[in-house]
């Protein structure tokens, strides 16, 4: 058995499915399908039951399972044992970040580091600060939004300020009602929009409340006049000349959003991830 057959049946049982697996690590269906037979063979027992939504592990295959992550752990273990007693800055570094800052700022950090270290292979996970939180053992580094992690070193990127915008002006002494846009994004954003609603009640109401998937098209709906939206200052700045908007204000202090830096203190250890903490804290953002 190769490490990599043990990789292919954790990516098989994270996704459920032959030809979704095929398509994530880019290798035809009948292949992974082929690999399977073989991993199955070698251990003379069915490790996945094939059913019509989804593979499900059998009990042997469960064994099998823990054993496939023991195996992976201790391969990326003694690689990273190997690679702290090299000069040389190498091996995978591996990302989860916040979904809006890999849309603004990652590509160009990203750029930088390759650039400098081209040997490190970059492993990045994106999505909602919630999620990234909930796994953040499984990478080197972190970039959340909202609260900081209770575990490990997390340092302050920036603080990102809120505003709420619309096609139509927000009138200082007369009852605003429109509808509200919101994009899917973890607890704390919404508390703190709801938060601020409520204390501006006298002033903004939502009829009601029009949910997508993505900031973008909370963006694009706004601009088509379909509502008001909370958008932060990072992905709306170039807004600001046409559009009314407002700043989000309690207790005279700005509402904003914090970006945090987050890892375990003996990942710095290892030199590619020492290099991209380097290049991330070095940086200006808003």
């Amino acid at each position: 058995m190769k490490i990599d057959d043990y990789i292919l049946l954790l990516k098989l049982n994270e996704i459920g499915t032959i030809r979704g697996t095929a398509k994530a690590i880019l290798i035809s269906q009948p292949a992974v399908t082929q690999r399977l037979k073989y991993i199955e063979e070698y251990f003379g027992q069915m490790i996945f039951i094939r059913t019509s939504k989804r593979l499900m592990l059998t009990p042997v295959g469960e064994l099998i399972l823990k054993h496939a992550e023991t195996v992976v752990e201790r391969e990326e273990a003694i690689k990273n044992s190997l690679l702290e007693s090299s000069d040389k800055v190498q091996g995978t570094l591996s990302i989860a970040c916040s979904s809006l800052i890999s849309q603004r700022y990652l590509p160009a950090m990203l750029a930088e580091y390759t650039g400098a270290y081209p040997n490190v292979e970059i492993d990045l996970v994106t999505g909602i600060s919630e999620d990234i939180k909930r796994d953040h053992k499984n990478y080197h580094v972190c970039i959340i939004r909202g609260e900081k992690l209770k575990e490990g070193i997390c340092s302050p990127l920036f603080e990102d300020p809120l505003y709420i915008f619309d096609t139509e002006p927000f009138p200082e002494k007369k009852l605003k009602e429109r509808p509200l846009i919101t994009f899917k994004s973890d607890d704390s954003m919404h508390e703190l929009v709801d938060n601020w609603l409520y204390h501006h009640q006298d002033n903004i109401k939502a009829l009601k409340t029009i949910r997508v998937d993505q900031i973008e098209t909370c963006k694009q709906f706004m601009k088509q006049g379909l509502g008001m939206a909370v958008l932060p200052k990072s992905v709306s700045d170039t807004m600001m000349e046409e559009y009314p908007h407002v700043a989000l204000m309690l207790n005279n202090q700005r509402v904003t959003r914090s970006t945090w830096l987050c890892y375990q203190d003996d990942v710095r250890k290892l030199p590619q991830v020492e290099k991209f903490l380097e290049t991330i804290l070095n940086k200006k953002y808003i």
